[in-house]
């Protein structure tokens, strides 16, 4: 082979080698819940816990823990804002690496895990606190439900399940 050709072979094998790469560097498609969806999921999840006479906070975040939607029933509690929007934070970051669906899921794995492997300083944003549903489409997360401000997580809990349940048809 000659020394020409051997050095278009190089550069021919090179640049094979480097297209997955440059691939690697494209776009990347992400979902999120469209406006209309998330303001529903706050709504409605305000009001469920509203018909139990709770008055919360819910919020939806996408995947980036950007908040899309927030609402504040008439009497919550002020540190349900932020509680509200720590669960949903929670959910949507840890929950997703090991499809978890809830916050409690992931309280339950924390507390079961050997002391050695739970962080030691606090996570930003994050809580263990039970409240909050990933919002999933496809089988895929695309993001968090949380809620805060009824007298027990497991209520927070079911008023974000009951929103969920009513726009699934719509996730597609």
């Amino acid at each position: 082979m000659s020394r020409i050709s051997a050095l278009q072979a190089v550069a021919f094998s090179l640049a094979f080698a480097a297209a997955p790469a440059l691939n690697a560097q494209g776009l990347v498609t992400t979902h999120k819940l469209s406006a209309q969806l998330a303001n529903q999921l706050v709504g409605d999840s305000v009001a469920n816990c509203a018909k139990n006479g709770s008055k919360v906070v819910a919020v939806v975040v996408d995947l980036d823990g950007v908040r899309q939607a927030l609402l504040r029933g008439d009497g919550a509690p002020i540190h349900s804002m932020d509680n509200a929007y720590y669960k949903a934070y929670t959910i949507a970051s840890l929950g997703l690496a090991r499809k978890e669906e809830t916050t409690k899921a992931i309280a339950d794995r924390m507390a079961k895990a050997a002391p050695t492997t739970v962080p030691q300083t606090p996570l930003p944003n994050v809580t263990y606190a039970q409240g909050a549903v990933a919002i999933t489409a496809g089988g895929q997360t695309i993001g968090g439900l949380g809620v805060s401000g009824a007298p027990g997580g497991n209520f927070d809990e079911e008023c974000a399940r009951g929103a969920l349940e009513k726009i699934k048809d719509r996730m597609k």
